[in-house]
């Protein structure tokens, strides 16, 4: 029996972040936010590309509550890193 479609995309997106992860450990450089980030991106990735052409299922509509938790997540991080780099005193 093979995988249904929704497995195969946990199935990719778990593989991206295992890889990533183990990527990061080998050039020593696994912070979260960088995992947080490049899992994001590849997240959205793996959306993209296992997306269907014609009829969208209803656990694929529910991704984009998902992408915009991820977005925001992605913007608080930027701006956190705006502020470490700005002088003291600019806010």
């Amino acid at each position: 029996m093979g995988a249904t479609k929704r497995q195969r995309f946990v199935f990719a997106q778990m593989g991206w972040m295992l890889g990533v992860t183990l990527l990061l450990v080998l050039v020593e450089s696994l912070t979260l936010e960088l995992f947080f980030v490049v899992s994001l991106i590849g997240f959205l990735v793996v959306t993209e590309l296992t997306a269907p052409f014609r009829v969208t299922p209803a656990w694929r509509r529910r991704l984009l509550w998902v992408i915009a938790a991820g977005l925001v997540g992605f913007g608080y991080i930027v701006i956190r890193r705006i502020l470490s780099i700005l002088p003291p005193g600019v806010f």
